[in-house]
């Protein structure tokens, strides 16, 4: 929404030649739009990303910034009208983007993170396991809340600065144990300090390097997936010792013959193998259960799961440039983030992305999406 006597292309414009380098999902969004609208601009000069803030730059020899409200009043530009707007828009869980010019504010973008169908579904396995869901995000508070509210988190913790999400994560880890999840490079100092550290396999790199367990899609089930097998794995572990000590504790001194003098019991040489050998059958027996654990909740997505029968449009996409599974990962990522799109099966073998869509979408807007992380439609 423009301010007033501010035209929307003129608002457009410095916001897509501001974010274009930025690496900020945020970013990617205001610049998919306003090349799917055709808006052409200018490039930015002396570019520079303030985190926690926005972007700032010089458009034709004009300071211009992009950002929070925190960011505008920094630089002295007050706008009371597009600010209420800004605090309106946050309660409906979006997050108001601001753009100035030469001193003076041009108007407000909504963006809003696509909340995705199965991330309620997960919060519920978090809590139905005992664990508490905190909300961590440099989001303003109004945004945050309206999210946290909807998905079901039992805290949110917002306003928070890069640098600071590494502090929280400390002081969280007095009361308990903290696991965190993380996909971006402001994350990866959280992800360190964090008991266990998960990030998402198509999120940065750093945050794949600092994590100790990386997911490979871009779903919270795989996460609850992830502590559901880690604690029968352990449970497995205490089960195999248990049963271990209890046989090493009879066998050991039967075979030493300790009881001979006491009950006259004694181990025929041939019935201990067969006994050591029966021993590791069990433990590797009951270690192979794990085979059989259920790590979804099939009663959790009955509806998510009708939906998706019956949706029907499908979109197959030809991308060259993807060399890994990391790339497959980030376009799949990336796919994903579009609210148009439920799924994306995405192969760095073949090449192709396929997409089952709730809602009609245009190529060009697939392709510029693509194209804008470096990759080729074809």
């Amino acid at each position: 929404c423009p301010a007033e006597g501010v035209s929307g292309e003129l608002l457009l414009k410095t916001a897509a030649a501001l974010e274009e380098k930025s690496e900020h999902p945020l970013a990617r969004a205001v610049v998919g739009r306003v090349r799917g609208d055709e808006v052409e601009y200018a490039p930015v000069a002396e570019f520079e990303a303030l985190p926690g803030y926005g972007v700032r730059g010089t458009l034709e020899g004009k300071n211009a910034l992009g950002g929070n409200a925190a960011l505008m009043a920094e630089n002295g530009i007050k706008s009371p009208g597009i600010l209420k707007m800004g605090e309106e828009l946050s309660l409906q869980g979006k997050t108001p983007l601001y753009f100035a010019l030469d001193g003076k504010i041009l108007g407000i973008i909504a963006v809003a993170d696509v909340v995705k169908p199965d991330s309620e579904q997960a919060i519920a396995e978090f809590k139905d396991m005992g664990l508490r869901v905190i909300m961590l995000t440099g989001d303003n508070r109004r945004t945050a809340q309206a999210v946290g509210s909807r998905v079901g988190a039992d805290a949110v913790i917002a306003d928070v600065l890069p640098g600071d999400k590494e502090a929280v994560v400390a002081r969280l880890s007095k009361y308990g144990k903290v696991a965190m999840v993380g996909d971006g490079i402001n994350d990866a100092p959280a992800l360190v300090v964090a008991d266990t550290g998960i990030a998402i396999g198509a999120g940065a790199d750093i945050a794949i390097d600092a994590a100790d367990v990386v997911i490979m899609k871009s779903s919270l089930t795989d996460v609850v997936s992830t502590i559901k097998l880690s604690k029968a794995t352990l449970k497995n572990i205490k089960e195999n010792l248990f049963w271990a000590f209890i046989y090493n504790i009879i066998g050991i001194p039967l075979a030493a013959g300790v009881f001979i003098s006491i009950f006259g019991w004694q181990l025929n040489p041939m019935f201990g193998a067969a006994a050591m050998s029966l021993s590791s059958f069990c433990v590797v027996t009951n270690a192979l259960r794990l085979n059989f654990l259920k790590l979804n909740n099939k009663n959790g997505k009955n509806k998510n799961e009708k939906n998706k029968e019956q949706r029907k449009m499908k979109k197959t996409v030809k991308i060259e440039g993807m060399m890994c599974g990391h790339c497959e990962a980030r376009v799949k990522k990336l796919l994903e983030g579009l609210p148009q799109v439920d799924e994306a099966k995405v192969s760095h073998v073949s090449g192709i992305a396929e997409l089952s869509l709730n809602s009609d979408i245009s190529d060009a807007e697939i392709k510029q999406l693509i194209e804008a992380e470096g990759y080729k439609v074809v």
